[in-house]
């Protein structure tokens, strides 16, 4: 399990690199409130990749030893993590091949290359791109940098938790995107540990709902890809959480719920006026629950959603906001 003092190292290699983002408060989603909770946002949008993302992949390749990173990395990821690892292998001089799904958008695939990544394209399937990455690390002898299963990912994520309570420390839920469970296992883990009365609510699409199948069964859920690649939120589209961070997700979360394919679009269309706060479709879930699923959530009153990513392909948010 990855403990406190493994994010706060996490937060000091990230130190210069990763944009130290702050809480916004809402007042943009308040007057669709009727009554005193308040929303603020953690807007990862931010970063230099624009998602979060680089937290945790830059945490992972400064980790490895020197023979590691002269071998190169491989990682598998339909867009934001793919652009984590392009972005920290090349301000680390290290060598990065990336695998991607065919149907990931272009604006993530274009921007992984022009950060330097060599891609390589497989079918939709998430454990399709993992498969061949094991595949070509087995030839090649690159190091992997998983997506999400892995300690080092779940600390840099973690630094994220960390920061929201220097900024609020007062804060009483926190709502985190759920794909294969990285971010919310490393902010879970960072606020749990600190301030075990707050509560961490992770949101998914009602489409990619295996994260809440598992923790409500007590065991991994996996959904087939035919049913997650539905869903708008590319970024979530993981078919089932990994084991590190199911372990992680069991003892700190407190509940998941999900939100509709309509829900997601809105809360998009409210976040895109203003553009500190655009957000693609993942990035957008946790602001949709609170929107639209307050009565699923704790009935607290200081309330932080995290704006995972802003990565959106132009004509879909002229279509959100037209």
């Amino acid at each position: 399990m990855v403990c406190l003092e493994d994010i706060r190292q996490a937060q000091k290699r990230l130190h210069g690199v990763a944009v130290r983002t702050g809480v916004l408060e809402s007042h943009l989603l308040q007057h669709a409130m009727d009554d005193n909770r308040k929303l603020y946002l953690k807007p990862e949008n931010l970063q230099p990749i624009g998602s979060f993302k680089l937290r945790g992949a830059y945490n992972k390749i400064a980790s490895l030893s020197d023979n590691e990173r002269s071998r190169g990395v491989i990682s598998y990821s339909s867009g934001n993590h793919a652009q984590g690892v392009a972005y920290a292998a090349r301000a680390l001089g290290v060598k990065a091949v990336i695998v991607m799904p065919s149907n990931a958008p272009s604006i993530k695939r274009d921007a992984t290359a022009a950060l330097g990544a060599e891609i390589v394209q497989v079918g939709p399937a998430s454990s399709e791109r993992q498969a061949k990455a094991e595949q070509l690390a087995a030839e090649h002898g690159y190091v992997i940098v998983p997506p999400y299963n892995d300690e080092k990912i779940i600390a840099g994520q973690g630094t994220m938790g960390l920061e929201i309570l220097e900024d609020l420390p007062e804060v009483e839920t926190v709502l985190v995107p759920v794909g294969g469970g990285g971010m919310i296992s490393g902010i879970a883990t960072a606020i749990k540990l600190t301030k075990p009365s707050a509560k961490i609510v992770g949101v998914e699409p009602e489409l990619a709902a295996d994260a809440q199948a598992s923790l409500r069964s007590g065991k991994i859920v996996q959904f087939p890809a035919e049913q997650v690649t539905r869903t708008i939120a590319d970024g979530l589209r993981t078919q089932s959480v990994g084991p590190i961070n199911f372990d992680h997700i069991r003892r700190y979360v407190d509940d998941i719920v999900t939100v509709a394919e309509d829900e997601i679009r809105q809360a998009m269309r409210l976040l895109a006026a203003d553009p500190k706060t655009t957000a693609e479709p993942s990035g957008a879930v946790a602001v949709a629950a609170f929107l639209f699923h307050r009565d699923e959530l704790p009935r607290t009153s200081i309330n932080v959603a995290i704006l995972s990513g802003g990565n959106i392909d132009p004509a879909m948010l002229a279509e959100i906001q037209s």
